[in-house]
């Protein structure tokens, strides 16, 4: 597994925490990272925890924002995994322009996949499909780097 698909489960795991659990940000991100027996570098972490850090701070705008494109499902009447996973790649669209549209979403997907249903994949898939859209309409910043398609 490449280092960002690494830090985007991390991401996501304390993005569940801190919902389901209730949990503030730092605390959460703090057990999800304590993890016997694997070593992850500093950088994989630093991603992750702007990750799962900003998307808490600005949870409350996220879930407009998704809750605008997702037709006749309200953010609490999604599957935990499903609604962080659309919080996690909404806030990534929106902070992150160096890295590309379609490896967040592709990242999303592979994510769901992993932790969620098949059925869920395309609910995902739709959703940032339309919030894509929200990207392609900022202008793109100079001297974007494209350095997250190593995976």
């Amino acid at each position: 597994m490449g280092r960002r698909r690494l830090a985007r489960e991390i991401a996501l795991q304390a993005l569940y925490v801190a919902d389901v659990a209730h949990t503030p940000a730092l605390e959460a991100f703090a057990i999800v990272t304590r993890r016997e027996g694997e070593e992850v570098d500093v950088e994989t972490l630093d991603f992750a925890r702007d990750l799962a850090l900003g998307a808490i701070e600005r949870v409350e705008k996220l879930d407009l924002t998704i809750q605008e494109q997702a037709a006749n499902w309200s953010m609490a009447r999604m599957a935990a995994v499903d609604r962080n996973v659309l919080r996690l790649a909404a806030y990534e669209l929106e902070s992150r322009p160096d890295t590309p549209v379609g490896v967040i979403i592709d990242e999303a997907i592979e994510i769901v996949r992993k932790y969620s249903t098949e059925e869920a994949t395309r609910f995902i898939n739709g959703i940032l499909d339309s919030l894509k859209k929200l990207r392609d309409a900022k202008p793109p910043k100079k001297n974007a780097r494209k350095k997250d398609a190593e995976g």
